[in-house]
């Protein structure tokens, strides 16, 4: 299959290798880094070109604005698009903007889906995965192969812009274990216990979790290396903010953890966010 994929990042480059590597044609184009190495690509001059030579168009950017760009510039997808084209938005953004762009894809005789991902960059190098589909059945249908080859949970969870809201649901549940998993860590270092020690033992029992496991360690560890920025997750959480209020829906403990990522480096992982917590007990830990 010929496919165009625009955005490749951290987590964009490993998912077109995947692609690449099972025998379909990747385009693409560049903004200022160079290809990544070991993908093979051919590389165009414009979004525009990498939709006329493309069946299947992804997009992997950092956010709704960048999604925005590239599909409605003048020399955006949208302007090369050719009827029966799938357009693939793997990006986190606005689920009232996700439904924007699907009508304008389908004012151009093409198909739009939602599939934003989890599971970090370990996840995209991998292939392991989640993915969370926004659509039409008939177009995840086309799609899943594609799918398949990036990621291993592939769930259609309903119709446009369902991907994005599950996405953000994703991201409030994440962001709070990140949050308490920093609270106990930091409350159990400054009433003298060894934190290494204290995640061990709770590893054993009911607040194991992924995040204790792998953030917890992060912490401990101080290895705060970027496998996911916490200003993308903060750029979540805000999304997921702006949805709720809309909704009339309150999110009290989203908007503080979102509040919270503000007093840290946004640069590092979004398990720096333990840092906000260490600073308010004036406590690091260790």
């Amino acid at each position: 299959m010929k496919i165009g994929f625009i955005g490749l990042g951290v987590m964009g480059a490993p998912m077109a290798r995947h692609l690449a590597g099972a025998g379909h044609e990747i385009a693409t184009t560049l903004n200022r880094s160079p290809l990544p190495q070991g993908l093979t690509a051919k590389v165009l001059s414009s979004p525009t070109e990498v939709a006329e030579v493309s069946e299947v168009v992804i997009l992997m950017l950092p956010d709704t604005p960048d999604v925005e760009r590239v599909l409605t510039a003048e020399a955006g997808v949208l302007a090369g698009l050719k009827p029966g084209t799938l357009v693939i938005d793997m990006s986190t953004i606005s689920p009232i903007a996700t439904r924007r762009f699907a009508e304008a894809v389908a004012e151009k005789g093409g198909s739009y889906l939602d599939a934003p991902v989890s599971g970090g960059q370990v996840g995209a190098e991998n292939a392991s995965l989640t993915i969370m589909v926004g659509g039409a059945e008939t177009d995840h249908d086309r799609a899943l192969p594609l799918f398949q080859i990036m990621g291993k949970n592939i769930t259609l969870v309903g119709a446009t812009g369902a991907g994005q809201i599950c996405k953000l649901a994703n991201q409030i549940i994440v962001a709070l274990n990140i949050e308490a998993v920093s609270e106990a860590l930091v409350f159990a270092s400054k009433a003298g216990c060894d934190p290494a020690r204290v995640r061990q033992a709770l590893m054993g029992g009911f607040a194991a979790s992924r995040v204790l496991e792998v953030h917890g360690e992060r912490m401990i560890k101080r290895t705060f290396a970027p496998g996911f920025r916490l200003k993308l997750h903060q750029k979540d959480l805000t999304l997921a903010l702006d949805s709720a209020k809309a909704l009339g829906v309150s999110l009290p403990n989203t908007a503080t953890a979102q509040e919270l990522m503000s007093a840290c480096d946004r640069d590092q992982d979004h398990s720096s966010l333990v840092k906000a917590l260490e600073a308010l007990a004036c406590h690091q830990l260790g």
